[in-house]
């Protein structure tokens, strides 16, 4: 079976010949294995199952001062701690009022360029188009998140005009993507702390399930899967993404939810992707306890499909380069 065909099977609820795995780094960790490693030699022992693509040619984000770099939304992401993503420090939104948004064009005409190119760079794997801080994160890096919170208890109508228009921007960008061959969309969009929802589930389902419904839709109608990227404990409105029509959740998170119990309860009815523990067992494991662990997931997790192997989030930077090696090995000798 190919990539592709693996994943597809998965999503399926069938059983592939392997288990389907992706993994990726943080540019700490990737530097980690680059010293360790002698190199970047172990890019070939890794076969990642799913290949991602997004809209918008040449760079999302420009760099304006040493740290800080500005994204196309007006955000500035402040990277001098965390080389990835940054901090957020400015405020588009410093009032609840839509007079300081400007949201990028979907419909403008470059908007895909290069696009063909990036979906035929992913030959033999599973394609999803993604959109990272789809909606809830979009809206609180314009507006802040205790402003936001604030705004869904005294303003509820504001919050339903900010997430409206970014939920139109999105669905625009899919309704184009998904005429492309691509398998999935991909969007990201955490909810979640370690407890629980951060909003909890009246609001989550009042201002975000509407909206993801909407979003979902639009690829569905495509016949193409949907794939999610939510981090924390969020496995109370599994049953609600279920309903709107999702088929893949990622990170899995096993500190947050029970990786073996989740695929138990829900295992018929959605895939999952993650699973490997990116804050204990990386970092703080064995080798062997790496391996023994990977194994468990794929043969009980990974049964009659439903599940794409992964560490939880990209591989941080004090993950232990000879743990992420067991990994990679782990998962080759299938």
């Amino acid at each position: 079976m190919t990539n592709r065909e693996r994943v597809l099977a998965a999503l399926e609820h069938e059983q592939p010949d392997r288990t389907p795995y992706v993994i990726g780094f943080t540019q700490r960790a990737h530097q980690a294995m680059v010293e360790r490693y002698g190199g970047t030699e172990f890019h070939s022992l890794i076969d990642n199952a799913i290949h991602s693509v997004g809209a918008c040619p040449g760079p999302k984000q420009r760099q304006i001062d040493e740290h800080i770099w500005q994204d196309e939304f007006g955000v500035q992401w402040d990277r001098h701690i965390d080389p990835d993503i940054g901090n957020v420090c400015n405020l588009v939104l410093p009032e609840r009022s839509l007079d300081g948004l400007a949201l990028p064009d979907p419909k403008a005409s470059d908007r895909f360029d290069g696009f063909e190119g990036q979906i035929a760079a992913g030959d033999g794997r599973f394609v999803q188009f993604g959109i990272g801080f789809s909606l809830f994160e979009r809206a609180w890096t314009l507006r802040g998140m205790e402003s936001l919170f604030l705004d869904m208890v005294e303003a509820p109508e504001f919050v339903d005009e900010l997430l409206d228009a970014i939920c139109d921007y999105n669905v625009a960008l899919v309704e184009r993507a998904v005429t492309h061959p691509v398998d999935a969309v991909h969007f990201g969009d955490d909810w979640g702390s370690q407890r629980g929802l951060m909003m909890g589930p009246g609001l989550w389902r009042r201002f975000i399930k509407p909206r993801l419904e909407r979003q979902y839709a639009a690829a569905k109608s495509a016949g193409k899967y949907v794939t999610i990227h939510s981090c924390g404990k969020v496995q109370e409105v599994f049953g609600d993404l279920i309903g709107i029509g999702l088929d893949l959740f990622n990170p899995f998170q096993p500190e947050v939810m029970d990786p073996y119990e989740m695929k138990g309860k829900w295992g018929g009815q959605l895939s999952f992707w993650g699973g490997v523990s990116t804050q204990r067992l990386l970092p703080y494991g064995t080798p062997d306890e790496v391996r023994t662990e990977a194994r468990r997931l794929m043969a009980e997790v990974g049964r009659n499909g439903g599940y794409v192997l992964a560490p939880a989030h990209a591989i941080p930077g004090d993950a232990k380069p000879g743990n992420i090696m067991a990994l990679i090995e782990t998962v080759n000798d299938q």
